[in-house]
């Protein structure tokens, strides 16, 4: 009865390849946070190569994008290539959000950019407006770019570690602990680095 009536329905169901693609950039997403980069580099080939049978470059912009915030999650900040050669195509919300990710906003982008981002584009203060995002990648992703401009305060910093460490990401938690660690050598104080230094040793210990 339930397909019967899914097939009588005049709500059209989501384009194949728009399922396919989303649980491919979710896994790739997932695999990429947990130190996976075999898995990611599958998974996001295939969400490229589906969302690609549509013909728009818009769209694979965004599927470039996605994988170019999880790279600033985790401090990586390589140029976005897949989205630079795109970028001709896309419209100004996509615009907005490259320009975010590397850390060089313009006035106006924050009207622009995804809801979570746009206090934080907007000048808010760092700590509370990442308290406010409430998906664990988006503040991973908005931590990496304070961090990349040069705001991030160590409240943010303990923020990502605590955010990486609830969740399981290895690759994230590594490098924002590496990062709170390199802040305790600079202060001077061995005891803090010590400890830190045993977080790390022990995520290293789990492996990828």
């Amino acid at each position: 009865m339930g397909l019967a009536l899914a097939a009588c329905s005049n709500t059209p169901q989501a384009p194949q390849w728009q399922m396919n693609a989303k649980g491919s950039a979710e896994r790739a997403t997932e695999a990429w946070l947990v130190g996976d980069s075999r898995i990611e580099a599958a998974e996001f080939a295939r969400a490229r190569a589906e969302v690609a049978r549509t013909g728009r470059p818009d769209l694979v912009a965004r599927v470039e994008l996605l994988r170019c915030a999880t790279r600033v999650a985790v401090l990586d900040f390589d140029p976005c290539a897949g989205f630079e050669t795109l970028a001709g195509d896309v419209a100004a919300p996509e615009q907005a959000y490259a320009r975010y990710l590397s850390g060089a906003v313009e006035p106006g982008d924050a009207a622009l950019l995804p809801e979570p981002h746009r206090a934080l584009a907007a000048g808010a203060a760092p700590d509370a407006a990442l308290t406010a995002i409430q998906d664990p990648v988006s503040r991973l992703v908005a931590a990496g770019v304070l961090m990349r401009s040069g705001r991030a305060t160590p409240g943010v910093i303990a923020q990502a570690v605590e955010t990486a460490s609830a969740r399981g990401w290895r690759r994230p938690l590594l490098a924002w602990l590496k990062v709170q660690q390199q802040r305790a050598e600079a202060a001077g104080d061995r005891a803090a680095a010590a400890g830190l230094q045993r977080r790390i040793d022990l995520v290293l210990s789990a492996g990828s």
